[in-house]
């Protein structure tokens, strides 16, 4: 059995488990990869062994011996474009796979109005736009490209990066028109057009490790996976804090004031689709009162505990983090003294008990 149908009879299991509906159809979808650094090469090593449809591959680097600290790149491959040793790298783990990659910067403008044309046109069929778009780039400048281009076609995307002291990081799933776009909020540097190379500190580059890149680009592909197979919930913004291993997640509407023109027209677009979808009334359930006709045992409902009483016979309940709840609580101090005081003292035997017991 080859290395991509051993790959792809193990994710198949999926569906048997009930997990997804059909696992094959991820054969059937395309994916953008904008970046492929520490955590674009990742993803795109992710999406090829899941047996994702085709990758398009977009950066303008070439892999350097500082490089080595990542998961993917290899001493040999020193000098090659990024593009150019993922793809080699890629087609011997997976061979079904179907690639394009481009070795130059979206930013520039003719560049851009290609970068957008193969979104548009890239699909898996002729002239059929791609499922999705990662965004895997670690500026700015090529991040707000990448948000332009999206808020143009229509096209859903991740964001996503890695802090520059690598010991926190964060996914974000932008659908333009309905939640936020990089625009909507954006960092000061973007919002007051600050030259990022101006902000370069002598002496001092940007910290990176394995460990924290591995962990983005799993919650990238994780929910690229659910987004394209429909499966699970798909986080709108999910973040990762190493120190202290937590994970902030929410999600943002967009800004109506946002300086992205096209933006604001999906914005628009997206509420006058909200109108025309049918009004669905909510119907109030009521219980029904179950009566029986009968009741030879002499059963009898009791009503609960009030609130009040309930938090008194738990005692205290310790604080917990967000996200944690607890399956129950040890009864307190009082209310076990309660209980044992409610039983009489008796100097019978056990024996003798029993025996009253049977005679009841």
């Amino acid at each position: 059995m080859s290395s991509a149908s051993n790959v792809g009879f193990r994710l198949m299991a999926l569906k048997r488990m009930g997990i997804v509906d059909n696992y094959e159809k991820i054969r059937e979808y395309t994916v953008a990869v904008v970046g492929v650094g520490g955590v674009g090469s990742v993803t795109a090593e992710m999406l090829t062994r899941c047996g994702i449809g085709k990758l398009l591959l977009f950066d303008y680097d070439k892999v350097e011996l500082a490089n080595m600290n990542r998961l993917f790149y290899q001493p040999h491959q020193s000098g090659m474009s990024k593009v150019e040793a993922a793809e080699k790298t890629l087609k011997e783990i997976n061979p079904d796979v179907e690639f394009e990659v481009y070795n130059y910067n979206i930013t520039t403008m003719e560049n851009f109005d290609h970068f957008m044309d193969r979104i548009k046109n890239g699909g898996m069929k002729e002239n059929t736009p791609v499922e999705l778009v990662l965004s895997c780039v670690d500026n700015f400048e090529a991040r707000m490209a990448i948000n332009t281009a999206c808020n143009e076609i229509g096209q859903s995307w991740f964001e996503s990066g890695v802090s520059e002291n690598a010991v926190s990081g964060h996914i974000q799933f932008i659908i333009p028109g309905e939640t936020s776009c990089f625009a909507c909020a954006p960092p000061l540097v973007v919002a007051t057009k600050t030259d990022e190379r101006t902000l370069k500190r002598e002496g001092v580059c940007a910290a990176s490790l394995p460990t924290t890149m591995a962990v983005v680009a799993g919650f990238l592909v994780q929910n690229t996976l659910k987004y394209l197979l429909k499966f699970g919930e798909v986080s709108y913004y999910l973040g990762y804090n190493a120190l202290q291993d937590f994970f902030p997640k929410y999600a943002m509407k967009p800004n109506p004031q946002c300086e992205d023109r096209f933006c604001c027209k999906q914005q628009i677009s997206f509420k006058e689709r909200e109108a025309l979808k049918p009004k669905v009334e909510a119907v109030e359930e009521k219980e029904e009162e179950v009566v029986h006709d009968d009741n030879p045992f002499e059963i009898e409902l009791v009503s609960e505990m009030t609130e009040e009483e309930s938090k008194a016979a738990e005692g205290e309940t310790p604080e917990l983090t967000e996200g944690l709840r607890l399956a129950y609580t040890t009864p307190s101090q009082n209310t076990q003294e309660d209980a044992s005081a409610s039983i009489e003292n008796t100097e019978k035997s056990i024996e003798e008990l029993m025996k009253e017991m049977k005679g009841l």
